[in-house]
């Protein structure tokens, strides 16, 4: 089991932590898939809202809070039956909007995992104004229901009334509507061509602004983050805050990267280089490889 959880472990019920210890392997990066949840369910005997209130220790684990020292975990749980966890992270020395909340690591989580639907959000605080509008961004936003210790689950439309969203801006295709962009480039890369992958998956329907990260550490392993636009701005994630927080998720040390690459396209109304390299700079001593391509 790894370190990092060593202490929440402690504060699952006996038969659950029981059965969870085998999943908690160096591998673990807080993704469990519908069969492994059902075992988790049947072994407690307990409920699957139950479990997955338990599971809250497990995934603030996962956060990196340098400047609030506040963990927070999020879960969410997709229309596939698997869950996948998230938890906050935040920049050390920088601004506060390099910062990552726990829900949008759970559902970056999902969405480059390949889910095309987020049903529940299980966090153990009240989400905050900006992931409220962040779910919101999402297929059928208004109808994710929401978990919290010791209160009742309500849709996100009973904390977000009269919300504005993608629809208001006449985008009909939500985040996690799978949408790929082709771009023109000659690369033999493996590096490059992941990262032009993701960019083409990357959700920017406000700027055009098409674009992805890719993170490697020493050892050849790749993290990779996409653009995720919102409707409101300000609740956007960006590639680098993503591929950090999934660097993160898989327990990998900020030293341990030594190759950076953002890809992003000619056309966008905006660039995140800039961003990009803030982000990167806090955590790394290495410089970012910025490419730009044209959409085909």
């Amino acid at each position: 089991m790894q370190d990092r959880f060593i202490r929440s472990i402690t504060q699952l019920p006996t038969p659950l932590a029981d059965a969870l210890i085998p999943l908690l392997h160096q591998g673990f990066a807080g993704h469990i898939d519908a069969q492994q949840l059902a075992e988790l369910v049947k072994s407690s005997n307990m409920t699957e809202s139950e479990v997955l209130l338990a599971l809250l220790p497990i995934a603030a684990a996962l956060a990196k809070p340098p400047i609030s020292e506040f963990y927070v975990g999020a879960i969410a749980k997709g229309k596939s039956g698997d869950i996948y966890m998230g938890a906050n992270l935040e920049l050390p020395g920088e601004a506060l909007f390099h910062s990552v909340h726990a829900e949008q690591s759970a559902i970056s989580h999902a969405w480059l995992s390949g889910e095309s639907q987020i049903v529940d959000m299980i966090v153990n605080a009240s989400p905050c104004g900006h992931c409220r509008q962040f779910m919101n961004e999402l297929v059928e936003g208004g109808q994710i229901k929401i978990h919290l210790p010791s209160q009742d689950s309500h849709l996100l439309s009973y904390y977000l009334p009269y919300a504005f969203g993608p629809k208001d801006l006449n985008v009909q295709s939500p985040l996690l509507v799978k949408q790929e962009t082709e771009f023109a480039l000659d690369s033999s890369d493996p590096m490059v061509i992941e990262a032009l992958d993701h960019a083409g998956l990357s959700y920017a329907p406000y700027t055009q602004s098409y674009a992805a990260v890719v993170l490697e550490t020493a050892d050849g392993a790749t993290y990779c983050g996409r653009y995720a636009e919102n409707a409101a701005f300000n609740p956007s994630m960006l590639p680098m805050q993503m591929a950090l927080s999934n660097l993160t998720r898989h327990n990998r040390d900020f030293g341990e990267i030594r190759r950076a690459v953002l890809v992003e396209s000619s056309q966008g109304k905006i660039s995140l280089v800039g961003a990009a390299m803030d982000a990167l700079h806090a955590v790394a001593a290495i410089e970012l490889e910025h490419i730009v391509v044209d959409p085909i």
